[in-house]
């Protein structure tokens, strides 16, 4: 008797009813419907179930908690949920998909599986500048995540980029630890909501400047300065700082499905009103699509509407 011994990438691929790419808010919610509904998924999620919310100091805008949230704590419950309906989580990265094969693959750096139907709900990441000195010094004074590096700038002088509800939001949060926060937004005027605006005129510690363009980053293994420009004089001058936490708007995490789906300029994916994609039996939730809004709530509205639809298109096979 000969025995073989297969290499794991030519083991046959898993198959799965559905499957869900991204367990943020928008994959956790269609998990847990099509959970309910009894229809085989499953979820691909490279880092943890929650997302980017994980990363949020505080969220003040979903219903249910009246006095604020944790990030990491709503993103705690989002997992427990999806636990709950036995959901079949790989903590793999897609890193290709065929969508014009039936069944259709999904490829991961661990293997491959088939699905009749895939919800992508991939998100998005910080958005980087590309000015000089960036990608030498990050993680070298440079972050994109408050809550994860707060703690290095204690009583240091840094920057945050960008007065969106982001930057301002996590600029309150490292106020706890910095010395001085100065908040630099490249607008004349400054985008986040007015409650935000208002916590940070009543701290001593955070100072807003508007119509500023960072021209670069400065320093050999840290970062030691911020090179900024005046949007209308063109005056340059250099900020003396040992951080800088940039939140300079999002780009989706759509780099796989480039020539497969139809994506708008930005690489979002465009949908219509049930969340179809280009692609038949390929539905799009929250974050990673072309939609006017990026929220929790929003993401989950996507996560039910797609679920819902996958499973009448499972249906009508």
């Amino acid at each position: 008797m000969q025995f073989i011994i297969r290499k794991k990438e030519n083991i046959e691929d898993q198959y799965h009813t559905a499957a869900i790419i991204g367990a943020g808010p928008a994959g956790i919610t269609a998990s847990i419907y099509l959970g309910r509904a009894k229809i085989d998924t499953v979820v691909f999620e490279r880092m943890i179930p929650g997302g980017y919310i994980v990363a949020t100091d505080k969220i003040e805008n979903y219903p249910g908690f009246p006095n604020g949230i944790s990030g990491e704590e709503l993103g705690n419950l989002m997992e427990k949920h999806l636990k709950r309906f036995d959901a079949q989580v790989k903590t793999e990265e897609v890193t290709n998909v065929e969508l014009d094969t039936y069944p259709m693959k999904i490829i991961t750096e661990e293997g491959s599986y088939s699905a009749e139907a895939i919800i992508i709900a991939t998100g998005t990441k910080n958005k980087r500048l590309g000015v000089p000195g960036e990608d030498e010094l990050v993680g070298k004074g440079i972050s994109f995540c408050a809550i994860c590096d707060a703690p290095f700038f204690e009583g240091e002088n840094i920057v945050v980029i960008g007065a969106g509800n982001s930057g301002v939001q996590e600029a309150l949060y490292l106020s706890k630890f910095a010395k001085s926060i100065k908040v630099l937004e490249f607008l004349d005027h400054p985008t986040a909501e007015g409650i935000l605006l208002d916590r940070l005129k009543q701290k001593d510690n955070l100072e807003l400047l508007v119509s500023q363009r960072v021209t670069s980053f400065i320093g050999k293994d840290r970062l030691t300065g911020v090179e900024v420009e005046e949007k209308t004089s063109k005056k340059k001058k250099v900020l003396k700082v040992k951080g800088a936490f940039i939140y300079a708007g999002v780009s989706p995490n759509t780099d796989f499905l480039k020539g497969k789906l139809d994506l708008d300029k930005e690489g979002f994916i465009k949908t219509d009103e049930e969340l179809r994609t280009s692609k038949e039996g390929v539905f799009a939730a929250g974050d990673v699509r072309t939609t006017s809004l990026h929220q929790v709530a929003t993401a989950i509205g996507d996560g039910a509407l797609a679920a819902h639809n996958l499973r009448e298109y499972i249906e009508e096979k």
